[in-house]
Formats: structure tokens, C-alpha cells, sequence
């Protein structure tokens, strides 16, 4: 068997320079996937013949490279014809010694990718880009074009098997995910009594509630508080911060609802700015919930904090239990898709806010609502882990797997297995 040789991808490609293809359908590439349809139809482009030349043809066997991402792994050789925006680098194979199916491995493979990250330029990761001048220096080992077609052939065969186990248990934390949402939102509707009598509810995101339940507007239970952020253009506001100020940038900490209260905060503000601005600073136990951009994301402050005003904050009364009315937001979050008002910056407005209208049931009862909620997404969020870490294990062995095939770890002649 010849030793692959090793050659430089300027040799193997060249930038197409194909535009002005408006009515092709839009491509994208992405890392797990590599180039795939984003819609059938380019009505989202800018159609204008002065701005129509900045989208580039695609046609199959191309090399298609997302420049910003490149360093990520979003790139790969598309199967399909189509246009990109001037984002992308739109490669064309100049020789016939290339599989297109071996390539789209064997650039997409560990080593390639850490290539790309090393030649990247830009002052941090989120603004790298890759450029074909930078890119067509990488040597990249070519077998002979029978041997790369074995190795594709094979890496075919074996990623189809993960691909499919993958999306097996990807199918299965989506089931658990709704298992999990369903069963928060029929405890805080409907009790753990099941034969308890019910009423209609009035409220639009449930029919009914038990009888024994009260549902009346939040503010008869808690007190409602807003945020605020003290003026940036006063820097005496913004010395000696000890003060936790929870802000959007603390949303990810309940993105998943795994987490019942907001830890360390990435903002603080201090005691001069507290007392110039809007904001207060709340007791321990107060729910937040975000209203601005990432809107229905609910927890419990721990301590003493402060919120900027892109949150509702609810201070509980003697008759609502944080934790319960943080499981009701929860169960909400088809309802708050519907109070939210704005185009392109999504709020949920105060008078909507206050005029919001809650199941409440006596606080005994809510203290076992609780309970049975935390106990039961204890363990489905424990199926869940799993499924992730089997889905993370998985990708990794295929990354793995196309690594070692397309740098010779795997034998590659024909009576190799390959």
C-alpha cells in the first residue's frame, strides 16, 4: 500500500466566486451536521440586485466554510445545491483525487479542527474568523482516492450506528423533558389528591383546580417589586459593590429549572448606587422572575439581593411559599409566550404582571406539593443526566472514531475490515 501523501488544501481547492443566485434554497453549516438545508426557499435573503451578489452558489462537492465558526467545526462538504451569505467560504475541489464523503470526514477531524483554531485571527473566540488564505496552508493527508473511498465507506457505516443511538436517547430526554413539565404543571393545578372535588379555574392555562383552592390575583399574596440599574455615568455608583444584583447575564442559572435558587451573582452594586436608583434590596426568599428578552425564568434569592429591572420580583406573604409559587412560573411558561408584548425586544409589562392571577392552595398542602415535585424531578432529572451523558459519550466516540480513520490509527486495506 502507498503511504498517503500529505498536501496543502490550496492545491486541492480554490474559492468558486459563484453569486447571484437568489432563488436557490439557503444553506447552512452546522458542526454536527455539516451543510444542510436551512429552508427550502430564500425569501429571508435581502433580494435587492445591489445586495444579491453577496450570497455565493453552492453546488455539490463543495467545500462550504463558516468562517466565524470554522474553528468550532461548521464546515463540511455539502451534498446539496444551494446559496450562503458572504459569511461563508465557498471552496470548489480543482482535481479529481478527492472523495468528497472522505473530505468531509477528514476536515471535520480533531486534528483538522485544531488546525483551524490555531490559524484563526481575532481577539477572542466569539470573534475569530477563518480565511482561505490562512486556511489553504494546511496539510491534510491524502490516500489514494480507492483508499479514501474505503475509509468514507466505513466511517459511513459505523457513524449511521452512533447517529442513530444518539438520536434514540435525544428522542428519550425530549420525553422526559416533557414528562418533567407535565408533571409540574398537573401538581400545582390539580393537587396530589386525586379525589378531591374541582372547580373551573377562570385561568386560561388550566380547566380546572380543586374546590378547596382559592385563585385570585398574585398581589393579595405577595408583595410585587421591580429592579433597577443605578446610572453608569455616575462611577460613584459603581465603587465599593458588595451588594448581589441579580441581572440577565444570571438567567442561565434557571434556564433548566434544575435549580431552585440564584447562587453568585455576576454583577454586584454598592450601597450609593442602591440608594440613587429604582432598585431595592429584597430579603431572602424573594422570587425572581425575568421580564425582559429571556422572559418566564423563575428562582429564589438565598440572601439579600437586588435585581436590575429586567425582573418582577414577588416578596411572599405569610400565605404563599416561594417554592410553590416558583413551580406555578414554572408551569406557566406557555402562558408567559402569550403576555409577552414587542417585535424584537420581548417584555412582559407591569400592568400585565400585576393583573396575573395564580392557584393557591393552603400553604400545608403547598409544602407538599413541593415535596412531591422536588422527589419526583429528583429522579427523572437523574434519567435525564444520563441520557445526556450517553449523548455526549457517543459524540465523542464518533469524533474519535473519524479521527483515528482518516489519520491511518485504523487499518486501511482491503483486507482490514475497512
Amino acid at each position: 500500500m502507498t503511504a498517503p501523501q500529505s498536501i496543502r488544501l490550496k492545491y486541492l481547492y480554490s474559492p468558486s466566486g459563484d453569486a447571484n443566485h437568489p432563488k436557490e434554497q439557503v444553506l447552512s453549516v452546522y458542526r454536527d451536521h455539516g451543510v444542510i438545508p436551512k429552508s427550502s426557499r430564500s425569501d429571508n435573503f435581502n433580494k435587492t440586485p445591489e445586495n444579491v451578489e453577496r450570497y455565493l452558489l453552492v453546488h455539490p462537492g463543495d467545500l462550504v466554510v463558516n468562517r466565524m465558526k470554522a474553528w468550532q467545526g461548521s464546515l463540511g462538504v455539502s451534498d446539496h445545491r444551494g446559496i450562503v451569505s458572504g459569511d461563508y467560504e465557498v471552496l470548489r475541489p480543482t482535481t479529481d483525487s478527492v472523495s468528497g464523503k472522505y473530505m468531509h470526514y477528514a476536515l471535520r477531524s480533531r486534528h483538522m479542527i485544531g488546525e483551524y483554531r490555531v490559524r484563526s485571527t481575532g481577539i477572542r473566540p466569539s470573534q475569530w474568523r477563518l480565511y482561505w488564505d490562512q486556511m489553504g496552508d494546511i496539510r491534510i493527508s491524502l490516500p489514494s482516492l480507492a483508499e479514501q473511498e474505503r475509509i468514507a465507506d466505513y466511517l459511513d457505516h459505523e457513524t449511521a450506528q452512533i447517529d442513530t443511538l444518539v438520536t434514540e436517547q435525544q428522542r428519550l430526554v425530549e420525553m422526559l423533558q416533557d414528562r418533567r413539565s407535565a408533571l409540574v404543571e398537573r401538581t400545582v393545578t390539580k393537587g396530589l389528591d386525586k379525589s378531591a372535588e374541582v372547580k373551573e379555574s377562570t385561568l386560561s392555562w388550566t380547566d380546572t383546580v380543586p374546590s378547596h383552592w382559592r385563585v385570585a390575583n398574585i398581589r393579595r399574596f405577595a408583595q410585587m417589586k421591580t429592579g433597577h440599574t443605578p446610572s453608569r455615568s455616575n462611577p460613584d455608583y459603581w465603587e465599593k459593590c458588595t451588594i448581589p444584583w441579580i441581572t440577565l447575564a444570571d438567567v442561565w442559572q434557571l434556564r433548566s429549572s434544575k435549580q431552585m435558587y440564584v447562587e453568585d451573582t455576576e454583577g454586584l452594586i454598592s450601597e450609593l448606587g442602591l440608594a440613587n436608583s429604582a432598585a431595592e434590596l429584597l430579603p431572602a426568599g424573594t422570587v425572581v422572575l425575568s421580564r425582559t428578552a429571556s422572559v418566564g425564568f423563575a428562582g429564589i434569592m438565598p440572601q439579600s439581593m437586588a435585581t436590575s429591572q429586567d425582573y418582577w420580583n414577588w416578596v411572599c406573604g405569610p400565605e404563599l411559599m416561594p417554592e410553590y409559587l416558583v413551580w406555578v412560573f414554572r408551569a406557566m411558561r406557555q402562558e408567559f409566550n402569550a403576555l409577552m408584548i414587542g417585535s424584537t425586544h420581548k417584555t412582559i409589562y407591569q400592568p400585565v404582571a400585576a393583573a396575573m392571577r395564580i392557584p393557591v392552595p393552603p400553604l400545608e398542602e403547598q409544602k407538599e406539593i413541593v415535596t412531591h415535585i422536588e422527589d419526583h424531578i429528583a429522579r427523572i432529572d437523574t434519567l435525564i443526566a444520563e441520557s445526556e451523558r450517553l449523548i455526549d459519550l457517543s459524540q465523542e466516540r464518533r469524533f474519535a472514531l473519524i479521527t483515528a480513520a482518516v489519520t491511518g490509527q485504523i487499518g486501511t486495506g482491503e483486507d482490514s475490515g475497512i
